[in-house]
Protein backbone atom coordinates (compact mmCIF):
# COMPACT_ATOMS: atom_id res chain seq x y z
CA UNK A 1 0.00 0.00 0.00
CA UNK A 2 1.40 3.48 -0.82
CA UNK A 3 2.53 5.71 2.02
CA UNK A 4 0.18 8.48 3.13
CA UNK A 5 -0.75 10.51 0.06
CA UNK A 6 -0.95 14.28 0.14
CA UNK A 7 -2.20 16.14 -2.95
CA UNK A 8 -3.62 19.59 -2.32
CA UNK A 9 -2.80 21.96 -5.21
CA UNK A 10 -2.98 25.68 -4.56
CA UNK A 11 -6.10 26.12 -6.67
CA UNK A 12 -8.03 23.93 -4.21
CA UNK A 13 -7.33 26.24 -1.29
CA UNK A 14 -8.40 29.17 -3.44
CA UNK A 15 -11.55 27.35 -4.57
CA UNK A 16 -12.47 26.51 -0.99
CA UNK A 17 -12.32 30.21 -0.06
CA UNK A 18 -14.34 31.22 -3.11
CA UNK A 19 -16.97 28.57 -2.42
CA UNK A 20 -17.46 29.93 1.08
CA UNK A 21 -17.88 33.41 -0.39
CA UNK A 22 -20.44 32.23 -2.96
CA UNK A 23 -22.49 30.19 -0.53
CA UNK A 24 -24.84 33.07 0.25
CA UNK A 25 -25.98 33.12 -3.38
CA UNK A 26 -26.98 29.44 -3.41
CA UNK A 27 -30.19 27.86 -2.19
CA UNK A 28 -28.84 24.32 -1.86
CA UNK A 29 -25.76 22.15 -2.15
CA UNK A 30 -25.51 19.07 -4.37
CA UNK A 31 -22.66 16.83 -3.23
CA UNK A 32 -21.44 14.00 -5.45
CA UNK A 33 -19.91 10.82 -4.05
CA UNK A 34 -18.26 8.04 -6.06
CA UNK A 35 -20.27 4.80 -5.76
CA UNK A 36 -17.04 2.79 -5.74
CA UNK A 37 -15.82 4.71 -2.69
CA UNK A 38 -18.89 6.25 -1.02
CA UNK A 39 -17.02 6.68 2.26
CA UNK A 40 -13.59 7.67 0.96
CA UNK A 41 -15.04 10.25 -1.45
CA UNK A 42 -16.76 12.20 1.34
CA UNK A 43 -14.81 15.42 1.88
CA UNK A 44 -15.16 16.11 5.62
CA UNK A 45 -14.93 19.85 4.96
CA UNK A 46 -18.19 20.01 2.98
CA UNK A 47 -20.59 19.76 5.91
CA UNK A 48 -18.67 22.38 7.87
CA UNK A 49 -18.58 24.76 4.89
CA UNK A 50 -22.36 24.75 4.32
CA UNK A 51 -24.00 23.87 7.65
CA UNK A 52 -27.24 25.75 6.93
CA UNK A 53 -27.82 24.73 3.32
CA UNK A 54 -30.12 21.87 2.28
CA UNK A 55 -27.84 19.19 0.87
CA UNK A 56 -28.66 16.57 -1.75
CA UNK A 57 -26.18 13.69 -2.03
CA UNK A 58 -25.78 12.07 -5.43
CA UNK A 59 -23.96 8.72 -5.48
CA UNK A 60 -22.44 8.79 -8.95
CA UNK A 61 -20.81 6.30 -11.35
CA UNK A 62 -23.13 3.54 -10.17
CA UNK A 63 -22.53 1.44 -13.28
CA UNK A 64 -18.91 0.96 -12.13
CA UNK A 65 -19.78 -0.19 -8.60
CA UNK A 66 -21.27 -3.36 -7.17
CA UNK A 67 -25.05 -2.90 -7.25
CA UNK A 68 -25.74 -4.62 -3.92
CA UNK A 69 -22.98 -2.68 -2.15
CA UNK A 70 -24.31 0.59 -3.56
CA UNK A 71 -27.79 -0.14 -2.20
CA UNK A 72 -26.34 -0.92 1.23
CA UNK A 73 -24.23 2.25 1.28
CA UNK A 74 -27.22 4.37 0.25
CA UNK A 75 -29.28 2.86 3.08
CA UNK A 76 -26.48 3.71 5.50
CA UNK A 77 -26.23 7.30 4.25
CA UNK A 78 -29.99 7.77 4.47
CA UNK A 79 -29.99 6.33 7.99
CA UNK A 80 -27.54 9.10 8.84
CA UNK A 81 -30.07 11.73 7.77
CA UNK A 82 -28.94 12.38 4.21
CA UNK A 83 -31.14 12.84 1.17
CA UNK A 84 -29.59 10.49 -1.39
CA UNK A 85 -30.14 9.63 -5.06
CA UNK A 86 -28.01 7.07 -6.94
CA UNK A 87 -27.12 8.32 -10.42
CA UNK A 88 -25.13 7.29 -13.46
CA UNK A 89 -24.61 9.70 -16.32
CA UNK A 90 -23.76 6.93 -18.80
CA UNK A 91 -26.96 4.98 -18.25
CA UNK A 92 -29.17 7.90 -17.15
CA UNK A 93 -29.94 6.24 -13.82
CA UNK A 94 -31.57 8.63 -11.36
CA UNK A 95 -31.08 11.81 -13.38
CA UNK A 96 -34.82 12.45 -13.77
CA UNK A 97 -35.22 12.36 -9.99
CA UNK A 98 -32.82 15.20 -9.26
CA UNK A 99 -34.89 18.25 -10.23
CA UNK A 100 -38.07 17.11 -8.40
CA UNK A 101 -36.03 16.33 -5.30
CA UNK A 102 -34.36 19.76 -5.31
CA UNK A 103 -37.71 21.47 -5.74
CA UNK A 104 -39.17 19.40 -2.88
CA UNK A 105 -36.23 20.33 -0.65
CA UNK A 106 -36.77 24.01 -1.45
CA UNK A 107 -40.59 23.97 -1.52
CA UNK A 108 -40.82 26.57 1.25
CA UNK A 109 -38.81 29.08 -0.77
CA UNK A 110 -40.86 28.31 -3.89
CA UNK A 111 -44.15 28.71 -2.00
CA UNK A 112 -43.12 32.01 -0.43
CA UNK A 113 -42.27 33.40 -3.86
CA UNK A 114 -45.53 32.10 -5.32
CA UNK A 115 -47.49 33.81 -2.52
CA UNK A 116 -46.01 37.09 -3.73
CA UNK A 117 -46.91 36.29 -7.34
CA UNK A 118 -43.30 35.57 -8.33
CA UNK A 119 -41.55 32.60 -9.88
CA UNK A 120 -37.91 32.10 -9.02
CA UNK A 121 -34.81 30.45 -10.42
CA UNK A 122 -33.32 28.10 -7.85
CA UNK A 123 -29.55 27.86 -7.46
CA UNK A 124 -27.52 24.88 -6.31
CA UNK A 125 -23.77 24.52 -5.87
CA UNK A 126 -22.36 21.23 -7.18
CA UNK A 127 -19.47 20.12 -4.97
CA UNK A 128 -17.35 17.05 -4.36
CA UNK A 129 -13.87 15.64 -4.68
CA UNK A 130 -11.84 15.64 -7.88
CA UNK A 131 -12.90 13.35 -10.73
CA UNK A 132 -16.17 12.37 -9.05
CA UNK A 133 -18.21 13.38 -12.10
CA UNK A 134 -19.48 16.86 -11.22
CA UNK A 135 -19.02 18.38 -14.67
CA UNK A 136 -20.45 15.32 -16.42
CA UNK A 137 -23.51 15.47 -14.16
CA UNK A 138 -23.95 19.21 -14.81
CA UNK A 139 -23.81 18.68 -18.57
CA UNK A 140 -26.34 15.85 -18.34
CA UNK A 141 -28.68 17.80 -16.07
CA UNK A 142 -28.51 21.10 -17.96
CA UNK A 143 -28.47 19.40 -21.37
CA UNK A 144 -25.43 21.46 -22.36
CA UNK A 145 -21.71 20.92 -22.75
CA UNK A 146 -20.68 24.05 -20.89
CA UNK A 147 -18.93 22.27 -18.01
CA UNK A 148 -15.50 20.94 -18.97
CA UNK A 149 -15.63 17.19 -18.35
CA UNK A 150 -12.57 14.95 -18.67
CA UNK A 151 -11.67 11.64 -17.05
CA UNK A 152 -8.81 13.06 -15.01
CA UNK A 153 -8.67 15.11 -11.82
CA UNK A 154 -8.18 18.84 -11.50
CA UNK A 155 -9.64 19.93 -14.85
CA UNK A 156 -12.21 22.43 -13.54
CA UNK A 157 -10.39 25.44 -12.10
CA UNK A 158 -12.97 28.23 -12.27
CA UNK A 159 -16.62 28.51 -11.20
CA UNK A 160 -19.61 29.41 -13.34
CA UNK A 161 -23.38 29.24 -13.09
CA UNK A 162 -25.05 27.13 -15.78
CA UNK A 163 -28.79 27.28 -16.47
CA UNK A 164 -30.92 24.18 -16.85
CA UNK A 165 -34.37 23.57 -18.41
CA UNK A 166 -35.80 22.97 -14.90
CA UNK A 167 -35.51 26.47 -13.49
CA UNK A 168 -32.49 25.37 -11.45
CA UNK A 169 -29.07 26.90 -12.10
CA UNK A 170 -26.02 24.84 -11.15
CA UNK A 171 -22.63 26.17 -10.07
CA UNK A 172 -19.76 24.15 -11.56
CA UNK A 173 -16.94 24.06 -9.02
CA UNK A 174 -13.41 22.63 -8.85
CA UNK A 175 -12.94 19.32 -7.12
CA UNK A 176 -11.97 19.67 -3.49
CA UNK A 177 -9.83 17.28 -1.52
CA UNK A 178 -8.82 17.83 2.06
CA UNK A 179 -5.26 18.61 3.07
CA UNK A 180 -4.15 15.22 4.42
CA UNK A 181 -5.68 11.75 4.34
CA UNK A 182 -5.14 10.43 7.86
CA UNK A 183 -6.44 7.01 6.87
CA UNK A 184 -4.05 5.46 4.31
CA UNK A 185 -6.85 3.25 2.97
CA UNK A 186 -8.85 6.37 2.07
CA UNK A 187 -5.83 7.78 0.25
CA UNK A 188 -5.32 4.50 -1.60
CA UNK A 189 -8.96 4.31 -2.68
CA UNK A 190 -8.92 7.92 -3.90
CA UNK A 191 -5.76 7.22 -5.90
CA UNK A 192 -7.09 3.98 -7.39
CA UNK A 193 -10.28 5.67 -8.65
CA UNK A 194 -8.35 8.56 -10.23
CA UNK A 195 -9.17 11.33 -7.75
CA UNK A 196 -5.45 12.09 -7.46
CA UNK A 197 -3.24 12.79 -10.44
CA UNK A 198 -1.16 9.77 -11.43
CA UNK A 199 1.77 12.11 -12.04
CA UNK A 200 2.20 12.61 -8.29
CA UNK A 201 1.92 8.90 -7.47
CA UNK A 202 4.07 5.80 -7.62
CA UNK A 203 1.77 4.03 -10.07
CA UNK A 204 3.68 0.73 -9.81
CA UNK A 205 3.06 0.56 -6.05
CA UNK A 206 -0.55 1.59 -6.68
CA UNK A 207 -1.10 -1.13 -9.28
CA UNK A 208 0.51 -3.76 -7.05
CA UNK A 209 -1.83 -2.67 -4.24
CA UNK A 210 -4.75 -3.12 -6.64
CA UNK A 211 -3.53 -6.67 -7.33
CA UNK A 212 -3.62 -7.30 -3.60
CA UNK A 213 -7.21 -6.06 -3.35
CA UNK A 214 -8.29 -8.16 -6.32
CA UNK A 215 -6.50 -11.24 -4.95
CA UNK A 216 -8.06 -11.05 -1.51
CA UNK A 217 -11.51 -9.59 -2.16
CA UNK A 218 -12.37 -10.17 -5.82
CA UNK A 219 -10.59 -13.36 -6.95
CA UNK A 220 -13.42 -14.24 -9.35
CA UNK A 221 -13.05 -10.95 -11.23
CA UNK A 222 -9.26 -11.33 -11.24
CA UNK A 223 -9.55 -14.77 -12.79
CA UNK A 224 -12.21 -13.76 -15.30
CA UNK A 225 -10.27 -10.74 -16.58
CA UNK A 226 -6.67 -11.91 -16.46
CA UNK A 227 -6.90 -15.69 -16.33
CA UNK A 228 -4.85 -15.96 -13.15
CA UNK A 229 -5.53 -17.10 -9.62
CA UNK A 230 -3.49 -16.49 -6.50
CA UNK A 231 -0.75 -19.05 -5.84
CA UNK A 232 0.37 -20.02 -2.34
CA UNK A 233 3.42 -18.08 -1.22
CA UNK A 234 3.05 -15.48 -3.96
CA UNK A 235 3.06 -11.81 -2.95
CA UNK A 236 1.16 -9.01 -4.68
CA UNK A 237 4.12 -8.06 -6.87
CA UNK A 238 4.48 -11.65 -8.02
CA UNK A 239 0.83 -11.64 -9.06
CA UNK A 240 1.38 -8.33 -10.86
CA UNK A 241 4.29 -9.86 -12.81
CA UNK A 242 2.26 -12.93 -13.78
CA UNK A 243 -0.48 -10.69 -15.17
CA UNK A 244 2.13 -8.75 -17.15
CA UNK A 245 3.64 -11.93 -18.58
CA UNK A 246 0.26 -13.41 -19.45
CA UNK A 247 -0.62 -10.19 -21.32
CA UNK A 248 2.78 -10.10 -23.05
CA UNK A 249 3.79 -6.84 -21.42
CA UNK A 250 7.54 -7.40 -21.56
CA UNK A 251 10.63 -5.47 -22.55
CA UNK A 252 13.85 -6.69 -24.16
CA UNK A 253 15.38 -9.54 -22.21
CA UNK A 254 11.97 -10.84 -21.16
CA UNK A 255 11.67 -8.53 -18.17
CA UNK A 256 8.26 -7.24 -17.12
CA UNK A 257 7.30 -3.83 -18.49
CA UNK A 258 6.27 -2.46 -15.12
CA UNK A 259 5.14 0.97 -16.31
CA UNK A 260 2.93 -0.44 -19.05
CA UNK A 261 1.36 -3.10 -16.85
CA UNK A 262 0.68 -0.60 -14.06
CA UNK A 263 -0.97 1.78 -16.52
CA UNK A 264 -3.12 -0.98 -18.05
CA UNK A 265 -4.27 -2.33 -14.69
CA UNK A 266 -5.28 1.10 -13.38
CA UNK A 267 -6.97 2.09 -16.65
CA UNK A 268 -8.94 -1.15 -16.84
CA UNK A 269 -10.06 -0.91 -13.22
CA UNK A 270 -11.19 2.70 -13.63
CA UNK A 271 -13.07 1.87 -16.84
CA UNK A 272 -14.93 -0.99 -15.16
CA UNK A 273 -13.34 -3.62 -17.40
CA UNK A 274 -12.40 -5.79 -14.41
CA UNK A 275 -16.02 -5.73 -13.25
CA UNK A 276 -18.31 -3.72 -11.01
CA UNK A 277 -16.21 -3.23 -7.89
CA UNK A 278 -16.84 -1.25 -4.71
CA UNK A 279 -13.62 -0.62 -2.81
CA UNK A 280 -15.07 0.85 0.40
CA UNK A 281 -16.25 -1.86 2.75
CA UNK A 282 -19.32 -1.32 4.90
CA UNK A 283 -18.60 -0.85 8.60
CA UNK A 284 -18.87 -4.02 10.63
Amino acid sequence: MPDNIVWYPGHMAKAKRELAERASGADAVIELLDARIPYSSQNPDIGAMFPDKPRLTLVSKCSLADEECTAEWISLLRAGGRTVIPIDCKTGLGLNSVAPKIRAMLSGRIDRAAAKGRSIILRAMVVGITNVGKSTFINSFTKTSKAVAEDRPGVTRSMRWIASPYGIDLLDTPGLLWHKFDDPVVGLHLALTGAIRDEVLDTLTLAVSLCGILRTRFPDRLSARYGVTHEDGEDDYGLFCRIARRRGMLVSGGEVDEDRCARVLLDEFRAGKIGRITLDELPA
